[in-house]
This record gives C-alpha cells, structure tokens and sequence, in this order.
C-alpha cells in the first residue's frame, strides 16, 4: 500500500516506475517527474486487458485516487466497462457543448456573415452578444424554452427598445429554424412569442416632404421584420425614389451591381432611364440576391413564380407599421427626393426632374438621353442616400426652405 510520503521521497529514474498500491492501482512516475493514477482491469464480455486513468498526483490526492478506483471497480462489477463509460460521458459532453444555444448561434452567425452586408452581420450579432446570449447562450438549445427567451428579450423592451427587442426575437428564430434544419433541436419557441412583446406604436407620417417627419419614417421602414423581398423593397424605395410599380416590376437583368445602375423603361415616359444605384442601395440589393436573384424579379410574389411582388403587398406592410398606405403608392418618397434634394440639399432641379425620369427638354425642345447628366446624377443619388443615413442614425434635421411640391 501506498503513503503520500512514499509518493513524495520517490524519485523519478531514467524508466518509468508503478508504484502500487493494490487492486490494479498504481502511480506511473514517469521520467520527467509527472507522476499519473492508473487502474489495470480486464473488460467485461471481451476479457482483453485496459487501463483507465484517474487522474494526476497532487491534483488527485491518494485518498481520492482509491475513491475514483473503487466506483470504477463497482461499475465493472455491474458489467459496465469504466473505460467505456468514460468515453461516453465525454462524448456526452461534447455533444451538449456543440449543442448549447450560444454554440448554434455562433455557427448560424458564421454562415450568415458570408450571406449579409458587413453592416448588417455586426449589427445582428451585437445584438444578440447583448440581448439574448447572456441569458439563455449556455443551455442546450432543445431546452430553451419561450419564458426564458421572453424573459431576456423583456430587458431591451423594458427599456424602451421595442424595435430591438422585435429585431432580437426574428434573429433567435432564424437560429432556431436553423438548429432544426441541422438536426439540434426539433422546435422553434421563438415563434410562440411573436404576439408577446409590446408593439412599437405606430405613426402617421401624412407628409414625407418635411425632414422632421423622414427620420421616424426610415427607422419604421427599417425595423420592419416582414419577408426579406418586402423589407428590402421598403429600405430600397425611398433611396430610388422611382414609381412605385417600377421598384415593384424591377428585374435583376436590368441591374448592374458592380457599376451601381439600374436602367430600364420609365412607365411614365414609356423611355429608357437610369438610375444610379447609391453605396447604400446596392449593399441592400446584394443582400437580397441570394434570396431572389435566380428568378427574374428582383421583388417577387410569394402566390407563385414568374410574377412580380403586388401593391397590396407593400401597402399592407406599411398599414402594419402604422404608415398610410398612400405615402408609398402616392409617390410620397418622390416628393420627399423632389423637396429635400431642391430646398435642403441644394441639387439642380434639372438634375432631380431627370431621377425623376419626368420628361425634361433642353433649350432648343428636345428631350434629353437618358445619360445626361449622369455623373452630376450619380453624386446627387449618394448625397441622397448618404442623408437619409444621417437621418435615420442621427435624426439630425435640415428646417426646409421654401414650401414643398409634389412629384409625379
């Protein structure tokens, strides 16, 4: 039998030595000084000769070392390999960590970088390193249960973060859903809570041609947690400002993401026309073409392929967040290019009249191509956009100058 003493006046030598201590146990005292716990047993069924390690010495003191020898030697006498045993609560455990929400999160968040905007992946995945990871990231994901998710998504609505608290329930179910296509869990309690948190009150906007009515206006649009196609359609139409059934008829063909245009057939004016795509206007496009870009819609109808999305679609997208239905339709995020471009930002009205593919005649009567003007264009379509941001993110305000006009 063993004594700590014994243990600690024995001296390492050039081949390691087992000092025994009874029952197939013994220290391994190697030649570098480790000194290891180790049982000899043969295994049930087979008979063929194992060892098991019980750990290391000090860590594992002689008193605990026979502990862990004598429920081993139980579990063999119950015909349970140790060995065996062990491997599978490792196996177990492994398991459990691949299989935590966090772990599912960080793996949906891997593939979701290489699909999104960089601006939208940092901003998904701050949000859920600060609402929802924290609270319910190291169960397993198949026991996450709708309270506990309701019970951290309540933080952020409790302080008065609706929109965030919404955005965080839409991304928790997307990993969810994805935890379920992989195989981890066969639920998605996120969808129990669509109905469950407060609902940002929504807001009329009757005139979108006053900047201190847009800001409001664009976060609306923005937090709007419908299909991917209608999102971007909403985020898109007030950068674009073309008519309504152009933005809807819009068709990946007609658009060149590398040169930032778009040109197709004005509805109006039945001529071709331009529109040069802002930075902020094609990271939304290449967002939405893994989605949609192998059909020809760049916005397509949910009811069936070969269609284009439908104006009650965005009108009925609109009426949810509390926005007239007109304020698309009616062309207001034309008007609001038309005023704010005019009287905030100080750009040409012939350069806007020609954004507005609306049908403008040089000196002499003639109408003018539809490339006049275009790089004059093109810096006018990212100071739009690049204001609007401002707006949104900032909610800083420009007063108007003048009384504002329509656009048709």
């Amino acid at each position: 039998m063993l004594s700590d003493t014994a243990i600690r006046k024995a001296k390492p030598t050039d081949k390691p030595q087992k000092l025994r201590d009874g029952g197939g146990l013994y220290l391994l005292l190697r030649p570098d000084g480790a000194r290891w716990w180790r049982w000899d047993y043969r295994r049930p069924v087979t008979g063929k000769r194992n060892t098991l390690s019980l750990g290391t010495y000090p860590d594992v003191g002689l008193a605990d070392a026979r502990q862990r020898h004598a429920d081993a030697r139980k579990m063999l006498a119950a015909g349970v390999d140790p060995g065996e045993q062990r491997k599978a609560e490792r196996a177990a455990t492994v398991e459990r960590s691949a299989n935590t929400f966090e772990a599912v999160a960080r793996e949906w968040l891997a593939k979701r970088e290489r699909e999104v905007v960089p601006a939208t992946f940092v901003r998904d995945k701050a949000m859920l390193e600060s609402y929802v990871l924290p609270y319910v990231g190291e169960r397993p994901i198949g026991e996450v249960t709708a309270p506990a998710l309701l019970a951290a998504l309540r933080k952020p609505e409790a302080a008065g973060k609706l929109e965030t608290a919404h955005r965080a329930r839409a991304l928790t179910g997307q990993i969810f859903r994805y935890a379920i296509a992989t195989g981890r869990t066969d639920r998605n309690p996120a969808a129990d809570l669509v109905r469950a948190l407060a609902t940002p009150k929504g807001e009329h906007f009757a005139s979108v041609t006053d900047p201190a009515e847009i800001a409001p206006l664009l976060r609306a649009l923005y937090g709007y947690e419908g299909t991917p196609p209608v999102a971007a359609a909403l985020k898109l139409a007030p950068l674009v400002f073309v008519r309504p059934g152009e933005l809807r008829h819009a068709r990946w063909a007609d658009i060149d993401l590398d040169a930032g245009e778009w040109g197709y057939i004005a509805s109006k004016t039945g001529t071709p026309h331009v529109v040069p795509l802002a930075s902020q206007a094609v990271a939304i496009l290449r967002e939405l073409h893994p989605l949609t870009g192998r059909g020809e819609y760049v916005f397509p109808s949910a009811r069936g392929k070969g269609r284009p999305m439908s104006n009650a679609t965005v009108n009925a997208a609109m009426r949810r967040m509390g926005i007239e239905a007109d304020t698309l339709t009616g062309h207001g995020f034309r008007a609001m290019a038309r005023t704010v471009l005019d009287e905030v930002l100080g750009f040409r009205p012939d350069y806007i009249e020609h954004q507005l593919a609306h049908a403008v005649r040089d000196p002499l009567g003639r109408a003018y191509n539809r490339t006049s003007h275009l790089a004059e264009r093109r810096k006018m379509m990212q100071g739009w956009a690049d204001y609007l941001d401002n707006l949104r993110i900032g909610g800083n305000v420009v007063p108007l100058r003048k009384a504002s006009g329509k656009a048709g």
